[in-house]
Order: C-alpha cells, then structure tokens, then sequence
C-alpha cells in the first residue's frame, strides 16, 4: 500500500491560508487524477482543488469550515486503492503544519462554522487563521494590536501569534493587564474576553417590527472588512468631472455587429473605458503607485482591475495584466473572458492578483457617479457613470450652439498621502479628454 499525502496548494504569492468549503468525497471513496476532491475559499476567490493522485481516500484531515494553512497536509489517498486503515505516523514537519488535524475526520459533514471574530478598527489586517487562534487564547482586540507582526507591512503571521502565546504562558509576554491605561480604557471590553467568545448584541433582542435578519455570507463579510480597512488606511479625496462621449458611442453602434462577426467577441464600453485609462497612466505614471510605510511603490506593470457583479450580487475585481501592451481587441478579449468567469464562478485565485489601478462601472447600474472606495494596496480608483444624453453648449465657428450629446461623469478616489488634488485632478482630465478625442471614424 502506498500512501500520498495531498496538501493544500499555495494558490497565489500572498495567499497563506484557506478555508475548507466543501469536501466531494468522503473517506473510502474512489478518486481519479485530477478529479475535484474539495472546495476552498482564500479571501480572494473560490477554488476547486483537484486530487494529485489516483486510488482510495483513507483519511481526511480537515473538517469543512476549518481554515487551513498553504502547505499542510488535507487528506491521505492510497494510491494502490485499499481499503482504508489507521493513520500511519506523521511527519513531524506535517504535524507542525498541521497541529489541529490529529485525528482523521470518518465523514465530511459540515461543522459548525467557527464564530467570526471581530474586525480590527486598526489598518492593520489580520488573517482569519490568526483571529481563530486569538479567540481561543483569549487574546482580545486590544492586546492583539500589540503583537509584533514579522509579515508583509507587520502583519501578524501564524508564527508570531503562536511565539506570543509560547511567551505569555510563561509569564514572558505583557497581559491584557498590565497594558498602558490609554489602551485599556480604550478597550476594556476587548482586552478581558476572548474576541470571537465576546457576544454580539443579538440582534432579535434590539430590533423589532416585522423584519427578517440575514447573516452576511462569507464574501460579504470579506468585502466589509477590506472596504474598512482602505478607509482607515487611506484618506480619501474624490474629485469629478464629465466626458462628452458621444463620438464613442455613436462608433460602437455602427461597428458591434462587424466587430463580433470579424473577431467574434462582443465590444462593451469597458475596454474603451480601460484604453483611455491605460493611456492616461502612462502620462501620469504616479498614479499606479502603492504605499509601504514611508516609501512610494511605483509600479512598471500596468494591470487594471476591474470591479464586476458575481451572481450573488456581490463584487469581485478580476485583473487585466499588462493592460498597456494590448490593442482594443485584446482589452475587449480579456474583459469578456474575466467577466464570462466571474458570472460562472470560475475565476482563478490569479485572475484576481497583482492589480495597480482598478475601474468601477457604476453607470451599469443606472448610477450618474460615484464616490468609490480604493482597492488596496492601491492609491487610486476611477468610477464611470451612467451615459446619458443631454442638451449642451457647444462651440461651433459660427458661434455657441445647443445640441443633444452622450455626456458621463467620472470619479476619482484617491489616497491622498501620495496623491495630491493637482495630479488626482490632472489625471481624471487626462481620461476624460482620452474619451472625448475618440476617433469616430476608426477602422474596425
């Protein structure tokens, strides 16, 4: 008999971590190569996993709803298909990937989901990992603020969490206790219960009348915190302007029919959108910039994200690489092909990596504009509006006339420690000139 280990895949250069959503098979069963043994979800997207080998499931190391490191191992499979026996010894590498996982789960019955700890009010992120280890340590909010973060912009890894706890028991680590006055009467609550044990207000308790409640889903709740955490990182600066777009339009009219039966794929308003932008970046390259503590990340790839409606109604922000490489025909290719996946639910976790400058279409949804909120780690996000016709004042060489144009607003969120109003502005103006000098008469 000859047992393979499968681990959980590392699914993107930032993902450490992902949640158990649903497993396919159970123990016993038979498994081909490459066949779908689960699902899981990073706090990107939502990912089939496939089986590396081929024979019988002997064991499944995680339950569904647990959040499991990249690396650990998940299941055991014996490839020479017999039938399932005991658990042979681990690896002491395996079990210090995977400290939770000693006894093998019979069945894939779903657990009960793990209460969700609560978010920091600070910039910094912590990983649903870290706040599941906290919560049963009984680590509030507050003292864990204090944990020294060896990761990326100090965030607290897996390791610094498990040395602080090492340390705490010994008597090594400063308690909730004995922090400063300021932190703990800025936190009482946080620092003398455990984060995710502290209960809630329920809400069936404060709210009457004839209401129904709904728990937010697991995306949901992953979209509020990065939306509270780019506001608490980032001060934002909006600015607007408008963009008669009537040449654009009146161009796709005439040219959506041979445009698909030439290339086959439909041209939107989107890739249009994305060339002005692409364009604009490259004159106002300090836009496609991230912060890293005192320092300014200018990025020399373009890649242009842009926010798109998942069937749940919620957004995801799938991401065009090297935008400003590609022609209008390889725009409109990438953005049918990341939206088609999207509404199909089959992004992959890179689809929705490495992206410096996202686009919003708020318009799609009858919106004039919008105040939009930064994608971080990002500096800046562009939201167009609805297209609309009105009357406007044009000048003509025989003087000022009226007349009925495609006008659309535009704007511009950005953060505003690296960006200032002169180069928010000046860039927003960039894209709507780029709009509005569209050549009509361009050739398909």
């Amino acid at each position: 008999m000859a047992i393979v280990d499968l681990v959980m895949p590392k699914m993107g250069e930032s993902i450490m971590e992902a949640t158990v959503l649903k497993w396919h098979k159970s123990v016993g069963d038979a498994i081909k190569m490459d066949e779908t043994l689960l699902d899981i979800a990073t706090d990107k997207v939502d990912s089939e996993v496939p089986s590396t080998a081929a024979g019988t499931i002997t064991e499944l190391l995680f339950k569904e709803n647990d959040v499991v490191p990249v690396g650990a191992v998940i299941a055991r499979i014996d490839s020479a298909g017999g039938a399932a026996t005991a658990k042979p010894a681990a690896s002491p590498a395996a079990e210090a990937q995977a400290p939770k996982a000693a006894a093998p789960i019979q069945n894939a019955a779903p657990a009960a989901p793990v209460a969700a700890a609560v978010a920091s009010n600070g910039a910094r992120f912590y990983s649903p990992l870290v706040l599941n280890i906290a919560g049963k340590e009984g680590i509030g909010m507050a003292e864990l603020e204090t944990i020294p973060g060896s990761g990326n912009e100090g965030r607290v890894t897996k390791k610094d969490i498990l040395d602080y706890v090492s340390n705490r028991a010994k008597g090594g680590a400063q308690s909730a206790a004995a922090q400063p006055a300021a932190q703990v009467a800025a936190a009482p609550a946080a620092s003398s219960a455990p984060a995710v044990d502290a209960p809630m207000p329920a809400a069936t308790n404060v709210i009457g009348g004839n209401v129904e409640i709904i728990e937010m889903d697991r995306m949901r709740k992953l979209i509020a915190d990065h939306m509270v955490r780019s506001k608490a990182t980032s001060p934002h600066v909006t600015s607007f302007t408008e963009a008669d777009v009537t040449n654009i339009v009146k161009w796709r009219d005439k040219v959506k029919g041979p445009f698909e039966k030439k290339y086959g794929e439909k041209i939107t308003f989107t890739p249009i959108f994305i060339e002005a932008v692409v364009n604009s970046i490259r004159r106002f390259p300090m836009i496609n910039v991230s912060v890293d503590g005192d320092r300014i990340i200018v990025k020399k790839d373009v890649n242009i994200g842009m926010a798109t409606a998942l069937p749940s109604g919620n957004l995801i922000v799938p991401v065009i690489k090297n935008a400003d490489t590609k022609n209008l025909l390889g725009l409109a290719k990438d953005v049918n092909a990341l939206a088609n996946a999207a509404r199909n639910n089959k992004l992959k976790v890179d689809d929705t990596q490495g992206g410096t400058f996202t686009m919003t279409n708020v318009g799609t949804f009858g919106s004039l504009m919008g105040t939009p909120i930064i994608n971080q780690p990002q500096v800046a996000i562009l939201a167009v509006g609805a297209i609309k016709k009105r009357p406007m004042v044009l000048e003509t060489k025989d003087g000022d006339v009226i007349a009925i144009r495609h006008m659309m607003y535009l704007s511009l969120s950005y953060d505003h420690r690296v960006v200032d109003g002169s180069l928010g502005a000046s860039f927003l103006t960039a894209v709507a000139d780029a709009l509005e000098a569209f050549d009509g008469s361009r050739a398909v």
